[in-house]
């Protein structure tokens, strides 16, 4: 059976028990974190911060599912910046976010992060070959730690690097190692001339993760974007991850946004 998460940020300034009451009560497996709303760097998330997060979930009933906007904060991070310094800052960043994912039983881990991968010139396939070399020196932290990292594809405008589904393919087969996979998200595929359930079937072997969401970035159900083919794909693709959802509206409430999405979740995957 099709298992179904939300985002935390969704409810923006609640405190996280009262998300995870509310999300387990909604009627969700399980819950995303957008670690930049526990602090400004998870470094500074106490070891018994961290068990308290984790146990707060697992006392709701609820997975954490993975992290997601990772580089959000602190500010300044890039992952293929000419700059060697800076770019050595973003791994160790990158590596610490490891650690919480792993301390917190977060199994994934979701690279969107649009402004921290924005090219510094036209130099894309620099761009390329240093983003590859920073995931490369990740590698080994995530096996180590039992969490992968999927890579997520962004449109224009609000992104001009890795921008489709398949450039996204393309990363993860050229690092190929188990604990780089891909994210697939609705709103995203939605910009590309290929359908959403064409997408998917396309690049089922490499999906890990999967966001829910409208093209017009609120939560499925609430526009014109049809999920029936989408939860058709994912069943026929034998899909076993989480469909977790994401919006960037976040009105008209979160409790009204996490009931809704839900309700239509269940009723187009016939649950």
């Amino acid at each position: 059976m099709q298992k179904f998460a939300i985002c935390n940020e969704t409810y923006q300034d609640w405190t996280w028990e009262e998300v995870c009451r509310s999300v387990a009560d909604t009627g969700y497996d399980g819950v995303e974190i957008a670690p930049f709303t526990f602090g400004p760097s998870v470094t500074d998330v106490s070891p018994e911060r961290r068990r308290e997060i984790r146990q707060a979930a697992a006392d709701h009933g609820l997975e954490i599912v993975g992290l997601h906007w990772l580089l959000v904060s602190p500010k300044g991070l890039h992952v293929h910046t000419r700059d060697d310094a800076l770019r050595a800052r973003t791994v160790d960043y990158l590596r610490a976010l490891v650690d919480f994912a792993g301390d917190i039983g977060a199994p994934v881990m979701i690279f969107g992060s649009p402004f921290q991968r924005k090219l510094e010139d036209a130099d894309r396939d620099g761009a390329w070959q240093r983003t590859q070399d920073s995931y490369r020196r990740l590698l080994p932290h995530l096996a180590d730690r039992g969490v992968r990292l999927c890579q997520e594809s962004l449109p224009a405008p609000e992104c001009d690097f890795i921008m489709t589904a398949a450039e996204a393919a393309q990363m993860v087969r050229e690092l190929d190692h188990p604990h780089f996979r891909l994210m697939l998200d609705v709103k995203s595929m939605c910009s590309e001339d290929r359908s959403p359930d064409a997408i998917i079937r396309d690049f089922a072997p490499l999906v890990d993760h999967f966001h829910a969401n409208d093209a017009n970035r609120r939560g499925p159900g609430f526009g014109d974007t049809d999920f029936r083919p989408i939860a058709a794909a994912l069943k026929e693709v034998g899909y076993a991850g989480y469909v977790s959802v994401e919006v960037f509206d976040y009105s008209p409430d979160p409790v009204t946004i996490a009931r809704e999405s839900l309700r239509y979740l269940k009723e187009v995957f016939g649950v």
